[in-house]
């Protein structure tokens, strides 16, 4: 053992190294090891989670459970390190920054860094994370926990691994972490990230797989290979086309024909609204939930991506595309669709002219559809549309209604009040991230509304309009979106597993298509207007039916 109490080789049979069938590493090796290992603790050498130049395929491979971590070198950044850790069954890699201080005129030192504190050497930086139990980024909120420790000498990793790399060194092809990079790379968001892979791939976990170093070249040649057209049609296939600008938008109300509505309709029309209010009545808040989060998936084109769309978008998911410049009519279509599903569904609640306990029901329908799109289904686009109808000003002042709500369905009240507005603002402040395995739709609406600031039409301050918050908030979005461009393909597959066997019916299926919600509000004349002048009037219209329910308190 080392002074500091850590063992020089580990018992641990998940990090033994099996070189030839189960035998362990020969007397010569582990004796080069341990001379490593007695360095002083200054030579990072000395730290056996300190791995040379694996690559990251095999660094992946000795991850294994919550918390492993090891060093590696980084293949693109000369003397530059990367950390490899597991955290909710995801590898993840993240770079370390190196800053070079001046201090007077002769002498510098080299800072290392994650993305807050720096340190003065890489084995402080670990103690730090490891002893203190701190995030290693706010966008993972991943810890390290226990050091995955090396079983050979690094002079034998270097040479079984620095020379097959060479070819590839040289392209610049090393990966912080399994990323195809795109064309799309030169985006507004461009960065190396931290991205955790969509299948880690690796079903030998005893120890340093695969040393031979041809069959790395042989499999890196291979990824490197010219996409075919194929390739266009796997969840994670590269996409190598210049993208096409769009224009028009994929919302078109004007053409849309519907069952539950004529060819040519008024807004509000009373016999269209009754039907809605049946539908909506009829389905429970878990399937209400999966008609939200599949047309939400459909628009933002991270479900039923076709080839076509793929070569025309230039990337391969909607997550990549709603960064990029030329993503522009994306992003104001899930505004769009933002804004029209919140006044749908506040329309309902205002339009409900029953008792106040047929109202306070309807809202707490509304409530537990909230909870659904946040817990079961994971969309948190649609969960933040459906809290927006909810906070609305000509909703939230209906104090009667409110009030019942918290005698009738305390619970629903409850919920409301100390879960979900908490969590929806901790989401707004950049505070609170969705765990990666069950996130379908993250939540993109701080970046749309930044990024299409003159387009949006939102209600009240942002955050990041704050003086408290301001530019931290704005840098918190930004670096969660470069996250999210890169993750397309694992809420593709959550989506796909969270609506496996979901059934639709055409027409509840048609009152949360973004469509119909137009032309219900605005009729088939007005649904196609400047959605400006369409919302500055139907905001008049919400403020009508509000005070028709409850008429605002006159005061002397």
């Amino acid at each position: 053992q080392r002074h500091d109490g850590q063992k020089l080789l580990s018992d641990d049979p998940v990090s033994q190294c099996h070189c030839q069938g189960n035998e362990p590493p020969s007397e010569k090796l582990r004796k080069q090891l341990e001379e490593e290992l007695r360095l002083s603790g200054t030579n990072l050498k000395s730290h056996a989670w300190y791995h040379g130049p694996i690559p990251w395929e095999v660094s992946e491979s000795l991850v294994v459970n919550e918390g492993d971590f090891l060093f590696r070198d980084s293949r693109s950044s000369q003397g530059g390190f990367v950390l490899t850790c597991r955290w909710e069954q995801e590898a993840l890699h993240f770079p370390i920054r190196k800053t070079v201080v001046q201090s007077g005129e002769t002498y510098s030192r080299a800072q290392y860094s994650l993305e807050g504190e720096a340190f003065d050497s890489v084995p402080a930086l670990v103690h730090f994370y490891v002893g203190s139990q701190a995030t290693l980024t706010l966008w993972s909120r991943a810890q390290i926990k226990r050091p995955v420790n090396r079983t050979l000498p690094l002079s034998f990793l270097e040479t079984a691994f620095s020379a097959s790399f060479s070819q590839r060194d040289l392209k610049g092809g090393e990966r912080v972490c399994p990323i195809r990079w795109r064309p799309s790379d030169s985006s507004l968001l461009r960065q190396r990230l931290p991205v955790p892979p969509q299948d880690s791939a690796s079903s030998d976990r005893d120890g340093y797989s695969e040393l031979q170093p041809q069959s790395y070249v042989e499999r890196l040649q291979a990824e490197e290979a010219p996409p075919t057209a194929d390739s266009l049609g796997s969840e994670d296939g590269d996409v190598n086309f210049s993208p096409v600008v769009e224009t028009a938008s994929c919302f078109r109300p004007g053409r849309y024909h519907s069952a539950l509505m004529p060819q040519e309709n008024k807004p509000l029309e009373v016999g269209i609204l009754r039907r809605v209010k049946e539908l909506l009545a009829e389905v429970d808040a878990r399937t209400a939930a999966r008609y939200i989060t599949r047309t939400d998936c459909t628009v933002a084109r991270i479900l039923e991506v076709t080839p076509e769309m793929k070569r025309k978008m230039g990337v391969s998911s909607g997550m990549e595309l709603l960064t990029l410049p030329h993503g522009q009519q994306l992003r104001l279509d899930l505004l769009e669709r933002f804004q029209t599903m919140a006044t749908m569904l506040a329309v309902n609640v205002l339009g409900c002219t029953g008792t106040t306990e047929e109202r306070a029901a309807l809202l707490n329908k509304v409530i537990q559809i909230a909870a659904e799109l946040k817990t079961t289904t994971g969309d948190m686009f649609g969960f933040a549309a459906v809290m927006r109808a909810l906070e609305l000003p000509q909703v939230s002042r209906l104090e009667q209604t409110w009030t019942t709500l918290r005698q009738r369905h305390t619970e629903g009240a409850i919920l409301y009040e100390k879960t979900l507005r908490p969590f929806l603002k901790s989401l707004n402040d950049g505070r609170e991230s969705c765990p990666l395995s069950s996130t379908t739709f993250p939540h993109v609406l701080p970046l749309l509304t930044l990024l299409e600031k003159s387009s949006a039409v939102a209600e009240g301050s942002e955050p990041w309009e704050t003086a408290e918050a301001g530019v931290e908030v704005v840098m918190l979005h930004l670096t969660a979106a470069r996250t999210i461009a890169q993750l397309g393909g694992i809420y593709h597959s959550n989506a796909k597993s969270r609506l496996k066997g979901f059934q639709e019916q055409a027409e509840v299926r048609e009152i949360f298509l973004t469509d119909f919600q137009m032309r219900l509000l605005w009729g088939s004349r007005g649904a196609e207007e400047n959605q400006v002048l369409r919302y500055s009037k139907f905001d008049q219209v919400l403020t009508a039916l509000s005070n028709r329910l409850e008429p605002p308190i006159r005061r002397c």
